[in-house]
C-alpha cells in the first residue's frame, strides 16, 4: 500500500497541515489562524493551547480534502517558530505575560523583551558564543529566559518545564502530557543548537555560562533534562487521544521536529546543498548555508551541528522584518487604501497592481530609485551585523502622496531587503562558503518583482523550488525519513524536491544596484554618526 505523510506547519499567525506522498507532491493542505497577544510594545506572546487546538482542526480538514484513507498515514512531522513555551508540572500553560493570564504562556521569537538580556549575555565572551557567531539575539531563548527570572520571577519559578514550540508540538502530539507528572519530554537538536546553544558538536551545555548567567537551575529542570534526538529520527507514535482528536490512527510514527525556516531549507535541498542559500522569506527571512565542515561566520548565527541534516553543518543568517516590512510600508502610506481599492476593482492583489505601475513608470523613467533609499532596520538587524537596536531610514522623501509615489518606495524597500540579503551572502562568502545559487521559498515566491531585485541585486541564480510550499514539504521529508519510508534526509530531500525553473539576474542592471548597495551600507554608518551626535561621551 502506498505511505503518506502529514506535514504541520506552526508560522507566527497559522497553523498550516499538508498531505504529501511519499514523491513530495502535495495532496491537500488546511490552514487555521492563531492568536497573538501584544501587552505592551515589544512584547508578542501566543497560547499553546490555542495553537494545538488550530493544529487539530488543520490536520483533519487537511486529511478530509485529500481524500487519503487515514489508514494509509505513516508519519507526520512538525515545524513551528522558534518560540518559548512555558509548562507547570503537569504540562498546563503558565504565564509569561505582564497580565498574568496563563493561557499566554508563549513568548514569541519576534519578542523583543530581552534585548538588555541579549547584550548582557553577549558581554560575557564566553566560548560557546562563537558558535553562534559571537553575537546574541533577544530572539533566543536563554536571553528571554533571563529576562523571566529577573523581571517575572514568580512565572519563572511556577514553570517546570520550558520548550520550543517545535518540541512542544511533538510532545503533545506522542502524550507527554497526558499524565498527571510530566517526565522530561525529548527535544530536537535543531532547536537545542539554534536557539538554547547545546554544543551538538560535543554533546554538552556551556554549564559555565549558565551559572554565570544565574540560569544553573535550568539544568534541573526538565527544561534541559530530556533525550535530545537526532532531526530525522522518531520520536515515538500518535497518542491514542490526539490521534482520536486528529482522525488519524495511533500507530502514527511523529517525527522529531524542527524549527519553521529549517524545514524549508530541508525542503529546498535536492541533491547539492552545498553551494546553494537557502532564504526562506515571510513575516522575516531566514538564510540558510549547508557545509560539511564549520564555518565561522562573525555576526552570523551557527556553525551548528545537525541542525538540518545529522551528517552537517549549517550557518544561518536573517532579516528581522522582511514581509513585514513590505506590508508596513504600504499601510503607512497615505495611497494604501486608494491602492487597495484600485487593486479590488482590477480583480488583482495590491502587490500587483505596484508592479504593473512599476512597470509602466520605468518604460518612460528608467530606474525609479536613483534617488530613493531605504535601510531595512526597522526591526533591528539579525545578521550579519547582529544589532537589535538598529533602526530603518529612508532617504529621499517628497510630498507626494499618490499611488505613483508609494510604487517607488515599495520599490526600493524590496530592494533594501535584497542588499540585506546580499551582505549575508557576502559574509558566508568571507568566510568558507562558496554560495553560487539562491533557493527561495515563502511569499517572495508570489511575487515576481521582488525574486528579480533579488536576482539583479546579488547577481546570483535563483532557483525556485517545484513544489511552492516547501516548509511543509520539509515536514513532510521529516516524517517520510522516521518512518522508514527513506533511509534518511538526504535521500528524502533528494527523492522528494526538485526545481521548477531558474531566475538569472540582469547583468545590465549591476552597476546601479551596486551603487545603491553602496548607498545601503552608507545610511548604517550616517545611523552611526547620528548617534555618536546624540550620545557624546
Amino acid at each position: 500500500m502506498p505511505h503518506y505523510h502529514v506535514s504541520v506547519d506552526v508560522g507566527s499567525a497559522s497553523v498550516r497541515a499538508g498531505v504529501f506522498d511519499t514523491a513530495g507532491q502535495c495532496l491537500a493542505q488546511a490552514a487555521r489562524p492563531i492568536e497573538q497577544y501584544r501587552p505592551q510594545a515589544d512584547f508578542v506572546e501566543q497560547s499553546s493551547d490555542n495553537i494545538w487546538t488550530q493544529c487539530v482542526a488543520a490536520v483533519r480538514d487537511a486529511v478530509a480534502r485529500s481524500a487519503v484513507n487515514a489508514a494509509d498515514i505513516a508519519g507526520l512531522g512538525f515545524d513551528a517558530t522558534c518560540s518559548l513555551v512555558a509548562l507547570g508540572d503537569t504540562g498546563h500553560p503558565v504565564s509569561v505575560s505582564p497580565t498574568d493570564e496563563d493561557a499566554h504562556n508563549i513568548v514569541m521569537w519576534m519578542d523583543h523583551r530581552a534585548i538588555g538580556e541579549a547584550s548582557e549575555i553577549a558581554a560575557t565572551g564566553h566560548e560557546a558564543l562563537k558558535y553562534i557567531g559571537g553575537q546574541v539575539s533577544p530572539e533566543l531563548e536563554l536571553p528571554k529566559l533571563l529576562w523571566l527570572k529577573r523581571q517575572r520571577p514568580d512565572q519563572f519559578e511556577r514553570a517546570a518545564l520550558y520548550l520550543d514550540l517545535a518540541d512542544f508540538m511533538v510532545a503533545r502530539a506522542i502524550g507527554d502530557f497526558d499524565h498527571e507528572q510530566v517526565g522530561e519530554p525529548g527535544r530536537s537538536v535543531c532547536t537545542q543548537v539554534c536557539k538554547w546553544l547545546y554544543l551538538a558538536h560535543e554533546g554538552r551545555w556551556p554549564e559555565d555560562l549558565l551559572a554565570e548567567l544565574g540560569l544553573e537551575s535550568l539544568l534541573e529542570k526538565p527544561a534541559m533534562q530530556g533525550a535530545i534526538r537526532e532531526v530525522g529520527s522518531s520520536a515515538g507514535t500518535l497518542s491514542a487521544a490526539a490521534a482520536e482528536a486528529m482522525g488519524l490512527h495511533d500507530n502514527v510514527v511523529v517525527a522529531t521536529g524542527l524549527i519553521d525556516a529549517h524545514a524549508g531549507a530541508l525542503g529546498m535541498l535536492g541533491n547539492d546543498p552545498e553551494g546553494s542559500l537557502a532564504v526562506i522569506a515571510g513575516t522575516s527571512a531566514c538564510h540558510i548555508a549547508f557545509s560539511r565542515e564549520p564555518c565561522f561566520v562573525p555576526g552570523v548565527w551557527g556553525p551548528y551541528r545537525g541542525a538540518v541534516l545529522p551528517d552537517g553543518w549549517i550557518n544561518e543568517g536573517g532579516q528581522s522584518a522582511v514581509g513585514a516590512l513590505i506590508d508596513h510600508v504600504i499601510a503607512d502610506s497615505a495611497a494604501s487604501a486608494s491602492l487597495k481599492s484600485a487593486a479590488e476593482t482590477a480583480g488583482v492583489s495590491h502587490f500587483e497592481l505596484l508592479n504593473q505601475r512599476l512597470s509602466e513608470l520605468e518604460r518612460d523613467q528608467g530606474e525609479l530609485t536613483a534617488d530613493v533609499h531605504l535601510l531595512d532596520y526597522h526591526h533591528g538587524n539579525r545578521s550579519p551585523r547582529a544589532d537589535a537596536s538598529l533602526r530603518g531610514m529612508v532617504s529621499g522623501l517628497d510630498l507626494n502622496e499618490d499611488i505613483d509615489a508609494l510604487a517607488v518606495r515599495y520599490l526600493a524597500t524590496l530592494q533594501a531587503i535584497a542588499y540585506g540579503t546580499r551582505h549575508i551572502v557576502e559574509a558566508l562568502n568571507g568566510n568558507g562558503h562558496t554560495i553560487e545559487r539562491l533557493r527561495l521559498c515563502g511569499g517572495a515566491l508570489k511575487n515576481e518583482r521582488w525574486l528579480q531585485e533579488m536576482a539583479d541585486a546579488t547577481g546570483l541564480t535563483i532557483e525556485l523550488p517545484s513544489e511552492p510550499e516547501t516548509v511543509l514539504l520539509g515536514g513532510a521529508m521529516l516524517a517520510a525519513t522516521a518512518c522508514g519510508d527513506y533511509p534518511g534526509l538526504r535521500e528524502a530531500a533528494a527523492g522528494m524536491s526538485g526545481t521548477d525553473r531558474r531566475l538569472e539576474p540582469n547583468p545590465s542592471r549591476r552597476a546601479f544596484h551596486d551603487a545603491k548597495y553602496r548607498v545601503y551600507h552608507e545610511l548604517h554608518a550616517d545611523q552611526q554618526k547620528y548617534r555618536e551626535l546624540m550620545n557624546p561621551e
